[in-house]
């Protein structure tokens, strides 16, 4: 898995217990997903489809600094799968893990589009 995203926890990302708010953290991972779904697939027009178990193993605390890994499990027709893991940068702590993400790419018409990928490109390997 590689790590791509890194945040560092603030004062307005906690929750009552002065830990990370969990919604907040899995806007973050939504993001990463759609970002990298935009990057592999080249168009900026993905949805989030389908996010599988959600499993919350540990917290973080204010001035954490966590990094959110995203893997290519499949490409569909026009869709791709991913899987996302949370980690305290210092510790290696894993803090969540969603074992299936689903981001569907989309035309104009806001309809799905197939993509034509099949595996995982690198931006340099395009150029």
């Amino acid at each position: 898995m590689r790590f791509h995203t890194r945040k560092w926890v603030k004062p307005e990302d906690l929750n009552p217990n002065q830990t990370l708010f969990g919604g907040q953290l899995l806007a973050w991972i939504d993001e990463e997903a759609a970002l990298y779904t935009i990057i592999q697939l080249e168009n900026p027009k993905v949805v989030t489809k389908y996010m599988s178990e959600i499993n919350f193993m540990s917290s973080a605390k204010q001035g954490d600094i966590i990094e959110i890994g995203i893997e290519v499990l499949k490409f569909g027709i026009s869709s791709m799968t991913l899987k996302s893991e949370v980690r305290n940068k210092m510790t290696r702590e894993t803090i969540i893990t969603v074992d299936k993400i689903i981001m569907v790419n989309l035309g104009e018409d806001n309809k799905p589009k197939p993509h034509g990928k099949t595996e995982v490109e690198f931006v340099k390997d395009r150029l």
